[in-house]
């Protein structure tokens, strides 16, 4: 029986090449964004299900997992995606900006796992993974909201290990520490120095962590361009 996977925050980035490496490896796609007409290419490119969610909702999350009951069943594998990046002093961020940005990153993370769980814990097998960020284990100068939602996103995955990795569902935590190569920032220079993240490389390295045999599993790995100081 094929294998599914669910991907919570879809966009044209990352998720995309995720979907696109699970596809070709026979898996059954389904993507989840506030923002469902921009996957109408990736869609029909690989013949995904869409559906329409708020991360940060309850509400809506709950809906969600209720239609991909109907749909799919259990995903084997559940990747969240979703982040809001805000920048400036602590003096002057938007106190509801930041809330709404941690919000979405770190408890819309809560709600899909424990959806996920709920429903991998009956079965007795699955994996949950969360994309992090190099911010998720420093925090930088005038950017506070991201790294709360990142340190709260990490603390999420590393207690969710250790919860449920004995009751057979794989926690994964990828810290990405450098910049993602796009459709539009993309140059020669960035692929001759090999100095930003390919996502199609990035994801092989979700599925790889997804194939683990669980005699050996890692709970977190951080990917770096090799040009990258950290």
């Amino acid at each position: 029986m094929s294998e599914s996977v669910l991907i919570v925050g879809a966009g044209t980035g990352l998720s995309a090449s995720l979907a696109r490496l699970c596809n070709s490896n026979g898996m059954k796609v389904v993507l989840a964004a506030r923002n469902i007409k921009k996957l109408d290419n990736l869609k029909e490119e690989i013949n995904a299900e869409t559906l329409s969610c708020d991360a940060g909702n309850i509400k809506s999350v709950h809906s969600l997992f209720q239609l991909i009951d109907k749909s799919i069943g259990t995903p084997n594998l559940v990747i969240y995606n979703p982040s809001v990046r805000i920048k400036g002093s602590v003096i002057d961020l938007d106190a509801e900006e930041a809330r709404s940005a941690i919000n979405i990153t770190c408890f819309g993370a809560f709600l899909v796992a424990q959806q996920a769980a709920k429903r991998m814990l009956s079965r007795g097998s699955g994996s949950i993974f969360f994309t992090g960020a190099s911010a998720g284990v420093k925090g930088f100068a005038n950017s506070s909201v991201f790294a709360m939602g990142k340190f709260g996103l990490r603390g999420l995955a590393q207690s969710l290990a250790r919860e449920l990795h004995p009751k057979n569902i794989h926690i994964g935590h990828f810290v990405i520490d450098g910049g993602i190569q796009s459709k539009n920032n993309i140059t020669n220079q960035f692929l001759e120095k090999d100095n930003m993240l390919d996502p199609d490389a990035i994801a092989k390295s979700y599925l790889e962590f997804h194939r683990q045999d669980r005699s050996a599993w890692a709970w977190e790995i951080e990917l770096r361009p090799w040009v990258e100081k950290f």
